[in-house]
Protein backbone atom coordinates (compact mmCIF):
# COMPACT_ATOMS: atom_id res chain seq x y z
CA UNK A 1 0.00 0.00 0.00
CA UNK A 2 1.40 3.75 -1.24
CA UNK A 3 2.02 6.12 2.07
CA UNK A 4 2.94 9.49 1.88
CA UNK A 5 3.38 12.40 4.52
CA UNK A 6 1.19 14.77 3.79
CA UNK A 7 2.46 18.44 3.36
CA UNK A 8 -0.38 20.70 5.06
CA UNK A 9 0.34 23.77 2.86
CA UNK A 10 0.53 22.31 -0.67
CA UNK A 11 -2.74 20.12 0.06
CA UNK A 12 -3.86 23.88 0.69
CA UNK A 13 -2.62 25.08 -2.31
CA UNK A 14 -3.86 22.53 -4.21
CA UNK A 15 -7.42 22.84 -2.97
CA UNK A 16 -7.34 26.80 -3.85
CA UNK A 17 -6.03 26.20 -6.96
CA UNK A 18 -8.80 23.29 -8.30
CA UNK A 19 -11.24 26.48 -6.64
CA UNK A 20 -9.96 28.82 -8.90
CA UNK A 21 -9.16 26.37 -11.81
CA UNK A 22 -13.15 25.61 -12.09
CA UNK A 23 -14.18 29.14 -11.52
CA UNK A 24 -11.99 30.10 -14.50
CA UNK A 25 -13.30 27.60 -16.79
CA UNK A 26 -16.94 28.64 -16.39
CA UNK A 27 -15.92 32.12 -16.87
CA UNK A 28 -13.23 32.16 -20.03
CA UNK A 29 -14.81 32.93 -22.81
CA UNK A 30 -12.23 33.01 -25.44
CA UNK A 31 -12.81 36.79 -25.50
CA UNK A 32 -13.63 37.66 -21.97
CA UNK A 33 -14.15 41.57 -21.03
CA UNK A 34 -12.97 41.14 -17.50
CA UNK A 35 -9.73 39.37 -16.90
CA UNK A 36 -10.29 37.41 -13.43
CA UNK A 37 -7.12 37.38 -11.28
CA UNK A 38 -4.90 34.23 -11.34
CA UNK A 39 -2.72 33.07 -8.64
CA UNK A 40 0.46 31.59 -9.29
CA UNK A 41 0.80 28.13 -9.26
CA UNK A 42 2.97 26.79 -6.10
CA UNK A 43 6.42 25.11 -7.11
CA UNK A 44 6.23 22.10 -5.81
CA UNK A 45 9.31 20.76 -3.61
CA UNK A 46 10.99 18.00 -3.12
CA UNK A 47 9.47 14.36 -3.67
CA UNK A 48 10.62 10.36 -3.49
CA UNK A 49 9.03 7.85 -5.69
CA UNK A 50 10.39 4.85 -3.52
CA UNK A 51 11.13 1.22 -4.06
CA UNK A 52 9.14 1.85 -8.09
CA UNK A 53 10.50 0.17 -10.99
CA UNK A 54 11.11 2.16 -13.90
CA UNK A 55 9.46 2.00 -17.38
CA UNK A 56 12.02 2.49 -20.11
CA UNK A 57 9.42 4.04 -22.99
CA UNK A 58 12.25 3.55 -25.65
CA UNK A 59 12.69 -0.65 -24.96
CA UNK A 60 10.23 -1.70 -22.54
CA UNK A 61 12.91 -2.65 -19.82
CA UNK A 62 12.48 -2.44 -16.36
CA UNK A 63 14.53 -1.00 -13.36
CA UNK A 64 13.85 -1.92 -10.07
CA UNK A 65 13.43 -0.64 -6.79
CA UNK A 66 14.32 2.66 -7.88
CA UNK A 67 13.88 6.00 -6.27
CA UNK A 68 13.16 8.54 -8.25
CA UNK A 69 13.63 11.95 -6.83
CA UNK A 70 12.35 15.27 -7.75
CA UNK A 71 12.34 18.75 -6.84
CA UNK A 72 10.93 22.09 -8.00
CA UNK A 73 8.61 20.13 -11.16
CA UNK A 74 11.62 18.32 -12.50
CA UNK A 75 13.47 14.71 -12.15
CA UNK A 76 16.49 15.33 -9.95
CA UNK A 77 18.00 11.83 -10.10
CA UNK A 78 17.00 7.90 -10.31
CA UNK A 79 19.41 5.65 -7.74
CA UNK A 80 18.67 2.32 -6.66
CA UNK A 81 16.50 2.67 -3.16
CA UNK A 82 18.62 2.98 -0.16
CA UNK A 83 17.90 4.29 3.12
CA UNK A 84 15.88 7.20 2.80
CA UNK A 85 17.21 10.30 2.70
CA UNK A 86 17.55 12.50 6.72
CA UNK A 87 16.31 15.53 4.60
CA UNK A 88 12.78 16.05 6.25
CA UNK A 89 11.80 18.74 3.12
CA UNK A 90 11.65 15.51 1.04
CA UNK A 91 8.10 14.45 0.46
CA UNK A 92 8.36 10.15 0.92
CA UNK A 93 6.23 7.98 -1.32
CA UNK A 94 6.26 3.81 -0.76
CA UNK A 95 5.66 2.86 -4.22
CA UNK A 96 7.21 -0.50 -3.63
CA UNK A 97 6.26 -3.28 -6.36
CA UNK A 98 4.62 -0.19 -8.42
CA UNK A 99 5.56 1.00 -11.93
CA UNK A 100 5.97 4.03 -13.26
CA UNK A 101 6.28 6.05 -16.68
CA UNK A 102 6.14 9.28 -17.98
CA UNK A 103 2.62 10.92 -17.60
CA UNK A 104 0.30 10.61 -20.41
CA UNK A 105 -0.33 12.53 -23.35
CA UNK A 106 -3.49 13.32 -25.16
CA UNK A 107 -2.46 14.33 -28.59
CA UNK A 108 -6.11 15.43 -29.85
CA UNK A 109 -8.31 17.24 -27.52
CA UNK A 110 -10.35 20.29 -27.21
CA UNK A 111 -10.31 20.65 -24.07
CA UNK A 112 -10.04 24.74 -23.74
CA UNK A 113 -13.35 26.86 -25.31
CA UNK A 114 -16.17 28.72 -24.16
CA UNK A 115 -18.23 25.98 -24.62
CA UNK A 116 -16.54 23.29 -22.31
CA UNK A 117 -17.93 22.64 -18.35
CA UNK A 118 -15.70 23.54 -15.58
CA UNK A 119 -13.64 20.27 -14.64
CA UNK A 120 -13.29 18.73 -17.73
CA UNK A 121 -9.01 19.51 -17.33
CA UNK A 122 -9.56 18.44 -13.84
CA UNK A 123 -11.24 15.06 -15.30
CA UNK A 124 -8.10 14.77 -17.84
CA UNK A 125 -5.36 14.39 -14.55
CA UNK A 126 -7.56 11.69 -13.24
CA UNK A 127 -7.41 9.24 -16.54
CA UNK A 128 -3.51 10.06 -15.80
CA UNK A 129 -3.06 12.71 -18.50
CA UNK A 130 -1.02 15.41 -17.62
CA UNK A 131 -0.40 16.83 -21.20
CA UNK A 132 -2.78 18.10 -23.75
CA UNK A 133 -2.56 19.35 -27.70
CA UNK A 134 -5.18 21.41 -27.97
CA UNK A 135 -6.77 20.98 -31.45
CA UNK A 136 -8.54 24.40 -31.89
CA UNK A 137 -8.33 27.63 -30.57
CA UNK A 138 -8.71 31.41 -31.36
CA UNK A 139 -6.55 34.68 -30.95
CA UNK A 140 -8.66 35.08 -28.16
CA UNK A 141 -7.13 32.06 -26.68
CA UNK A 142 -3.44 32.65 -27.91
CA UNK A 143 -3.30 36.31 -25.72
CA UNK A 144 -5.43 34.60 -22.72
CA UNK A 145 -2.10 32.00 -23.22
CA UNK A 146 0.73 34.85 -22.99
CA UNK A 147 -1.01 36.64 -20.29
CA UNK A 148 -1.35 33.67 -18.07
CA UNK A 149 -5.41 33.37 -18.07
CA UNK A 150 -6.13 30.21 -19.49
CA UNK A 151 -7.82 27.88 -16.56
CA UNK A 152 -4.61 25.67 -16.31
CA UNK A 153 -2.97 25.00 -12.74
CA UNK A 154 -1.42 22.27 -10.91
CA UNK A 155 -5.12 19.92 -10.91
CA UNK A 156 -4.99 20.03 -15.24
CA UNK A 157 -2.47 18.18 -17.83
CA UNK A 158 -0.20 21.36 -18.84
CA UNK A 159 -0.72 22.69 -22.28
CA UNK A 160 1.96 21.55 -24.79
CA UNK A 161 0.55 23.44 -27.87
CA UNK A 162 -2.42 25.35 -29.41
CA UNK A 163 -3.51 26.35 -32.55
CA UNK A 164 -5.76 29.49 -33.63
CA UNK A 165 -9.13 29.15 -35.23
CA UNK A 166 -9.56 26.13 -37.68
CA UNK A 167 -9.32 26.62 -41.07
CA UNK A 168 -12.62 26.90 -42.60
CA UNK A 169 -14.63 28.10 -45.28
CA UNK A 170 -15.58 31.21 -43.28
CA UNK A 171 -12.35 32.02 -42.74
CA UNK A 172 -10.29 31.50 -45.82
CA UNK A 173 -12.68 31.85 -49.18
CA UNK A 174 -9.26 31.48 -51.39
CA UNK A 175 -6.03 30.44 -51.89
CA UNK A 176 -4.79 34.36 -51.41
CA UNK A 177 -6.81 34.22 -48.11
CA UNK A 178 -5.69 31.38 -46.53
CA UNK A 179 -2.24 32.57 -46.93
CA UNK A 180 -2.91 36.09 -45.36
CA UNK A 181 -4.61 33.91 -42.62
CA UNK A 182 -1.53 31.60 -42.02
CA UNK A 183 0.27 34.73 -41.70
CA UNK A 184 -2.11 36.17 -39.00
CA UNK A 185 -2.04 33.35 -36.94
CA UNK A 186 1.65 32.65 -36.98
CA UNK A 187 1.22 36.88 -35.90
CA UNK A 188 -0.40 36.21 -33.05
CA UNK A 189 1.27 33.10 -31.60
CA UNK A 190 -0.33 30.02 -33.03
CA UNK A 191 2.06 27.15 -32.37
CA UNK A 192 0.46 25.15 -35.72
CA UNK A 193 -2.30 25.64 -38.25
CA UNK A 194 -5.22 23.39 -38.05
CA UNK A 195 -7.57 22.10 -40.90
CA UNK A 196 -10.22 21.54 -41.02
CA UNK A 197 -12.25 21.85 -44.36
CA UNK A 198 -11.23 23.62 -47.61
CA UNK A 199 -10.89 23.06 -51.68
CA UNK A 200 -7.62 21.18 -52.58
CA UNK A 201 -6.64 24.36 -53.97
CA UNK A 202 -7.02 26.27 -50.47
CA UNK A 203 -5.28 23.44 -48.90
CA UNK A 204 -2.18 22.71 -50.81
CA UNK A 205 -1.60 26.77 -50.42
CA UNK A 206 -2.09 26.78 -46.57
CA UNK A 207 0.56 23.80 -46.37
CA UNK A 208 3.00 25.68 -48.49
CA UNK A 209 2.30 29.28 -46.65
CA UNK A 210 2.91 27.44 -43.18
CA UNK A 211 5.80 25.85 -44.45
CA UNK A 212 7.27 29.32 -45.44
CA UNK A 213 6.56 31.35 -42.16
CA UNK A 214 7.23 27.95 -39.92
CA UNK A 215 5.05 26.59 -38.61
CA UNK A 216 3.99 22.95 -38.73
CA UNK A 217 0.12 22.16 -40.58
CA UNK A 218 -2.19 19.39 -39.27
CA UNK A 219 -5.71 18.18 -39.20
CA UNK A 220 -7.97 16.86 -42.01
CA UNK A 221 -6.87 15.47 -45.03
CA UNK A 222 -9.24 17.25 -47.47
CA UNK A 223 -11.98 15.53 -49.78
CA UNK A 224 -10.77 15.45 -53.64
CA UNK A 225 -6.35 15.40 -51.95
CA UNK A 226 -4.09 12.64 -52.94
CA UNK A 227 -3.07 11.50 -49.77
CA UNK A 228 0.63 10.91 -51.50
CA UNK A 229 0.70 13.97 -52.46
CA UNK A 230 -0.48 15.69 -49.23
CA UNK A 231 2.20 13.97 -47.20
CA UNK A 232 5.15 14.71 -49.91
CA UNK A 233 3.55 18.82 -49.88
CA UNK A 234 4.66 18.61 -45.91
CA UNK A 235 1.27 17.96 -44.14
CA UNK A 236 2.40 17.30 -40.86
CA UNK A 237 -0.04 15.02 -39.09
CA UNK A 238 -3.34 13.23 -40.06
CA UNK A 239 -6.26 13.49 -37.71
CA UNK A 240 -8.84 10.42 -37.38
CA UNK A 241 -7.08 8.24 -39.56
CA UNK A 242 -8.43 11.10 -42.45
CA UNK A 243 -11.33 11.44 -41.84
CA UNK A 244 -14.12 10.28 -44.14
CA UNK A 245 -12.75 8.04 -47.22
CA UNK A 246 -10.12 10.54 -47.74
CA UNK A 247 -6.99 7.57 -46.76
CA UNK A 248 -9.86 4.63 -47.89
CA UNK A 249 -9.60 6.35 -51.71
CA UNK A 250 -6.17 6.37 -51.41
CA UNK A 251 -6.46 2.58 -50.78
CA UNK A 252 -8.83 1.99 -53.47
CA UNK A 253 -8.37 0.69 -57.25
CA UNK A 254 -11.02 3.12 -59.14
CA UNK A 255 -8.66 5.90 -56.80
CA UNK A 256 -8.73 8.20 -59.62
CA UNK A 257 -12.29 8.23 -60.13
CA UNK A 258 -13.23 8.41 -56.18
CA UNK A 259 -10.91 10.95 -56.22
CA UNK A 260 -12.12 13.30 -58.66
CA UNK A 261 -16.07 12.49 -56.88
CA UNK A 262 -14.31 13.85 -54.03
CA UNK A 263 -12.98 16.95 -55.57
CA UNK A 264 -16.13 17.93 -56.88
CA UNK A 265 -18.02 17.64 -53.18
CA UNK A 266 -19.33 20.90 -52.66
CA UNK A 267 -18.47 23.20 -49.60
CA UNK A 268 -20.59 24.48 -46.99
CA UNK A 269 -21.95 27.67 -48.51
CA UNK A 270 -21.06 31.08 -47.87
CA UNK A 271 -21.67 34.38 -48.43
CA UNK A 272 -19.54 36.33 -51.15
CA UNK A 273 -17.88 38.58 -48.43
CA UNK A 274 -15.73 37.84 -45.39
CA UNK A 275 -17.91 37.37 -42.71
CA UNK A 276 -16.30 38.98 -38.77
CA UNK A 277 -14.74 36.62 -36.78
CA UNK A 278 -17.55 36.55 -34.29
CA UNK A 279 -19.74 35.58 -36.91
CA UNK A 280 -17.79 32.51 -37.45
CA UNK A 281 -17.90 31.36 -33.91
CA UNK A 282 -21.61 31.89 -33.91
CA UNK A 283 -22.04 30.10 -36.79
CA UNK A 284 -19.40 27.05 -35.85
CA UNK A 285 -20.80 26.64 -32.63
CA UNK A 286 -24.21 25.85 -34.23
CA UNK A 287 -22.05 23.50 -36.37
CA UNK A 288 -20.70 21.82 -33.47
CA UNK A 289 -24.30 20.35 -32.53
CA UNK A 290 -23.79 18.54 -35.47
CA UNK A 291 -20.50 17.54 -34.97
CA UNK A 292 -21.26 15.29 -31.77
CA UNK A 293 -21.58 12.52 -34.29
CA UNK A 294 -20.94 13.78 -37.98
CA UNK A 295 -21.71 10.42 -39.19
CA UNK A 296 -25.52 11.08 -38.65
CA UNK A 297 -25.81 14.09 -40.68
CA UNK A 298 -23.19 13.07 -43.97
CA UNK A 299 -24.30 13.16 -47.25
CA UNK A 300 -26.09 10.00 -48.89
CA UNK A 301 -23.24 10.55 -51.34
CA UNK A 302 -20.63 10.86 -49.13
CA UNK A 303 -21.33 7.17 -47.84
CA UNK A 304 -21.71 5.61 -51.22
CA UNK A 305 -18.41 6.72 -52.12
CA UNK A 306 -17.00 5.52 -48.39
CA UNK A 307 -18.60 2.09 -49.67
CA UNK A 308 -17.19 2.21 -53.21
CA UNK A 309 -14.08 2.62 -51.81
CA UNK A 310 -14.46 -0.12 -49.52
CA UNK A 311 -15.67 -2.23 -52.23
CA UNK A 312 -12.49 -1.77 -53.95
CA UNK A 313 -10.01 -1.54 -51.17
CA UNK A 314 -6.27 -3.21 -52.56
CA UNK A 315 -4.12 -4.71 -49.40
CA UNK A 316 -0.96 -3.75 -51.68
CA UNK A 317 -1.94 -0.10 -52.35
CA UNK A 318 -2.64 0.99 -48.40
CA UNK A 319 0.78 -0.86 -47.54
CA UNK A 320 2.71 1.30 -50.28
CA UNK A 321 0.64 4.01 -48.91
CA UNK A 322 1.89 3.49 -45.34
CA UNK A 323 5.20 3.38 -46.61
CA UNK A 324 4.62 7.03 -47.85
CA UNK A 325 3.32 8.46 -44.35
CA UNK A 326 6.36 6.76 -42.62
CA UNK A 327 8.86 8.11 -45.18
CA UNK A 328 7.42 11.19 -45.43
CA UNK A 329 7.26 11.28 -41.26
CA UNK A 330 3.66 11.92 -42.03
CA UNK A 331 2.03 11.38 -38.00
CA UNK A 332 -1.11 9.92 -37.50
CA UNK A 333 -3.59 10.30 -34.56
CA UNK A 334 -6.24 7.75 -34.95
CA UNK A 335 -8.41 8.87 -31.79
CA UNK A 336 -10.29 5.14 -32.28
CA UNK A 337 -12.46 6.06 -29.27
CA UNK A 338 -14.02 9.21 -31.24
CA UNK A 339 -14.43 7.16 -34.85
CA UNK A 340 -16.35 4.29 -32.69
CA UNK A 341 -18.77 6.93 -31.36
CA UNK A 342 -19.40 7.89 -34.49
CA UNK A 343 -19.65 4.82 -36.05
CA UNK A 344 -20.84 2.59 -33.16
CA UNK A 345 -23.13 4.76 -32.08
CA UNK A 346 -26.16 2.59 -31.32
CA UNK A 347 -23.95 0.47 -29.28
CA UNK A 348 -26.09 0.40 -26.24
CA UNK A 349 -22.94 0.19 -24.28
CA UNK A 350 -22.88 3.95 -24.39
CA UNK A 351 -26.04 4.12 -22.75
CA UNK A 352 -24.75 3.03 -19.32
CA UNK A 353 -21.03 4.72 -20.02
CA UNK A 354 -19.98 5.64 -16.55
CA UNK A 355 -18.43 8.80 -18.34
CA UNK A 356 -22.72 10.12 -18.17
CA UNK A 357 -22.02 10.92 -14.49
CA UNK A 358 -19.71 13.50 -15.90
CA UNK A 359 -21.60 14.91 -18.25
CA UNK A 360 -23.42 18.43 -17.99
CA UNK A 361 -27.24 17.74 -18.88
CA UNK A 362 -27.00 20.05 -22.12
CA UNK A 363 -24.27 17.82 -23.61
CA UNK A 364 -26.11 14.47 -22.98
CA UNK A 365 -29.35 15.92 -24.39
CA UNK A 366 -27.09 16.87 -27.41
CA UNK A 367 -25.68 13.64 -27.44
CA UNK A 368 -29.04 11.28 -27.15
CA UNK A 369 -30.36 13.52 -29.98
CA UNK A 370 -27.47 12.95 -32.56
CA UNK A 371 -27.71 9.29 -31.64
CA UNK A 372 -31.94 9.06 -32.39
CA UNK A 373 -30.55 10.58 -35.72
CA UNK A 374 -27.88 7.94 -36.36
CA UNK A 375 -30.44 5.07 -35.08
CA UNK A 376 -32.72 6.20 -37.92
CA UNK A 377 -29.84 6.24 -40.91
CA UNK A 378 -31.21 3.57 -43.61
CA UNK A 379 -29.97 -0.12 -43.21
CA UNK A 380 -27.08 0.32 -46.10
CA UNK A 381 -25.55 3.28 -44.12
CA UNK A 382 -25.80 1.47 -40.87
CA UNK A 383 -24.22 -1.61 -42.86
CA UNK A 384 -21.23 1.07 -44.00
CA UNK A 385 -20.48 2.39 -40.84
CA UNK A 386 -20.97 -1.03 -38.45
CA UNK A 387 -18.68 -2.15 -40.94
CA UNK A 388 -16.12 1.21 -41.09
CA UNK A 389 -15.05 1.00 -37.90
CA UNK A 390 -13.53 -2.87 -37.79
CA UNK A 391 -11.34 -1.56 -40.85
CA UNK A 392 -10.36 1.48 -38.98
CA UNK A 393 -8.32 -0.93 -36.42
CA UNK A 394 -7.01 -3.08 -39.33
CA UNK A 395 -5.46 0.00 -41.12
CA UNK A 396 -4.26 1.41 -37.99
CA UNK A 397 -2.42 -2.15 -37.20
CA UNK A 398 -1.43 -2.08 -40.93
CA UNK A 399 0.30 1.79 -40.39
CA UNK A 400 1.93 0.31 -37.06
CA UNK A 401 3.38 -2.67 -39.08
CA UNK A 402 4.76 0.30 -41.71
CA UNK A 403 6.48 1.84 -39.23
CA UNK A 404 4.07 5.32 -39.67
CA UNK A 405 4.79 7.75 -36.65
CA UNK A 406 1.48 7.44 -34.39
CA UNK A 407 -0.43 9.29 -31.51
CA UNK A 408 -3.10 8.81 -28.79
CA UNK A 409 -5.93 11.14 -28.74
CA UNK A 410 -9.21 10.77 -27.96
CA UNK A 411 -11.00 14.31 -29.29
CA UNK A 412 -12.49 15.10 -26.50
CA UNK A 413 -13.22 18.22 -24.78
CA UNK A 414 -16.61 19.33 -23.47
CA UNK A 415 -17.59 16.38 -22.13
CA UNK A 416 -19.90 15.82 -25.17
CA UNK A 417 -19.90 12.36 -25.86
CA UNK A 418 -19.35 9.45 -22.93
CA UNK A 419 -16.65 6.56 -24.21
CA UNK A 420 -13.96 9.42 -25.22
CA UNK A 421 -11.58 8.00 -22.59
CA UNK A 422 -8.12 7.97 -22.57
CA UNK A 423 -8.34 4.52 -20.73
CA UNK A 424 -10.47 3.48 -23.29
CA UNK A 425 -8.28 4.36 -26.34
CA UNK A 426 -5.63 1.86 -24.87
CA UNK A 427 -8.47 -0.72 -25.02
CA UNK A 428 -9.55 -0.22 -28.72
CA UNK A 429 -5.57 0.06 -29.59
CA UNK A 430 -5.05 -3.11 -27.85
CA UNK A 431 -8.07 -4.38 -29.74
CA UNK A 432 -6.24 -3.16 -33.55
CA UNK A 433 -3.48 -5.50 -32.26
CA UNK A 434 -1.07 -2.56 -31.21
CA UNK A 435 1.38 -4.12 -28.66
CA UNK A 436 1.70 -2.56 -25.23
CA UNK A 437 4.88 -1.04 -25.80
CA UNK A 438 3.51 0.75 -28.99
CA UNK A 439 0.48 2.13 -27.12
CA UNK A 440 2.56 3.18 -24.29
CA UNK A 441 5.00 5.18 -26.65
CA UNK A 442 1.91 6.58 -28.41
CA UNK A 443 0.95 8.31 -25.18
CA UNK A 444 4.62 9.34 -23.75
CA UNK A 445 7.43 9.06 -26.13
CA UNK A 446 5.67 9.58 -29.52
CA UNK A 447 4.29 12.94 -28.46
CA UNK A 448 7.44 14.34 -26.86
CA UNK A 449 9.13 13.10 -30.52
CA UNK A 450 6.25 15.05 -32.02
CA UNK A 451 6.70 18.39 -30.67
CA UNK A 452 10.74 17.66 -30.34
CA UNK A 453 10.62 17.52 -26.38
CA UNK A 454 12.43 14.60 -25.80
CA UNK A 455 14.82 16.46 -23.75
CA UNK A 456 12.29 17.22 -21.44
CA UNK A 457 9.58 14.69 -21.27
CA UNK A 458 8.33 11.06 -23.17
CA UNK A 459 10.96 9.28 -20.80
CA UNK A 460 11.50 8.92 -17.03
CA UNK A 461 14.84 10.37 -16.51
CA UNK A 462 16.70 13.07 -14.68
CA UNK A 463 15.83 16.46 -15.85
CA UNK A 464 12.47 15.52 -17.47
CA UNK A 465 9.15 17.05 -16.25
CA UNK A 466 8.06 15.77 -13.34
CA UNK A 467 4.78 14.56 -14.51
CA UNK A 468 4.45 10.63 -13.84
CA UNK A 469 2.00 7.99 -13.74
CA UNK A 470 2.29 4.97 -10.94
CA UNK A 471 1.05 1.72 -11.75
CA UNK A 472 -0.15 -0.87 -10.33
CA UNK A 473 1.01 -3.33 -12.95
CA UNK A 474 3.25 -3.39 -15.86
CA UNK A 475 2.73 -2.20 -18.81
CA UNK A 476 4.98 -3.61 -21.13
CA UNK A 477 3.41 -6.76 -20.25
CA UNK A 478 0.15 -6.16 -20.66
CA UNK A 479 -1.82 -2.47 -22.15
CA UNK A 480 -4.73 -3.20 -19.69
CA UNK A 481 -2.40 -2.51 -16.95
CA UNK A 482 -2.60 1.54 -17.80
CA UNK A 483 -5.87 1.86 -16.76
CA UNK A 484 -4.28 0.70 -13.35
CA UNK A 485 -3.63 3.79 -11.57
CA UNK A 486 -2.38 3.62 -8.02
CA UNK A 487 -1.11 7.58 -8.57
CA UNK A 488 -0.09 10.28 -10.43
CA UNK A 489 2.52 13.29 -10.36
CA UNK A 490 2.06 16.89 -12.06
CA UNK A 491 4.63 18.94 -11.94
CA UNK A 492 6.12 17.27 -9.22
CA UNK A 493 2.89 17.83 -6.95
CA UNK A 494 1.90 13.94 -5.81
CA UNK A 495 -1.89 12.72 -6.23
CA UNK A 496 -2.83 9.35 -4.55
CA UNK A 497 -5.60 6.97 -5.77
CA UNK A 498 -7.29 8.68 -3.12
CA UNK A 499 -6.91 12.16 -4.13
CA UNK A 500 -7.92 11.38 -8.12
CA UNK A 501 -11.03 10.08 -6.67
CA UNK A 502 -11.98 12.74 -4.79
CA UNK A 503 -10.85 15.37 -7.32
CA UNK A 504 -13.58 13.60 -10.07
CA UNK A 505 -16.11 13.35 -6.87
CA UNK A 506 -16.05 17.08 -6.75
CA UNK A 507 -16.11 17.42 -10.29
CA UNK A 508 -19.27 15.22 -10.62
CA UNK A 509 -20.97 16.43 -7.88
CA UNK A 510 -20.66 20.57 -9.01
CA UNK A 511 -21.91 19.40 -12.40
CA UNK A 512 -24.44 17.47 -10.65
CA UNK A 513 -26.29 20.60 -8.75
CA UNK A 514 -25.94 22.15 -12.31
CA UNK A 515 -28.85 19.45 -13.23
Amino acid sequence: MMTNRPNDTRVRLRTGIVISVLALAAGLGGCAAQRPTVTPAPVAGKLSLDGVTVVSTETGALSPNMSVLMNGGRIVSIAPTATPSSDTAIQHVDATGKFVVPGYNNMHDHALGPENPAGDLALMLTEGVTGFRQMSGSAELLQARREGRLPIGIDAPALLTMPSDVITPFNARSPEAVRALVRQQKADGADFIKMALATPAIFFAAIDEAKTVGLPIVGHLQEGVDPRQAADAGFHAIEHLGPGDTVWIGCSTNEPALLAEAAARPLIKTPPFQLPGFVQRLIMKRITKRLVNPAAYADPADVARLQRAFDTYSEDKCKALAERFAADSTWQTPTLVRLRTQYLADDPAYQTDPALASMPEENIKTWKAATDTFRALPAETLATYHAAYGRQLALTKLFYDAGVPMMAGTDGGGASVPGQAMQQEFEELTKAGIPPLGILQMTTLNGARFLGRTATMGTVAPGRNADLVILDGNPVEDARNLRRISGVVRAGFYYSAGDLAALRARVEAARGELR
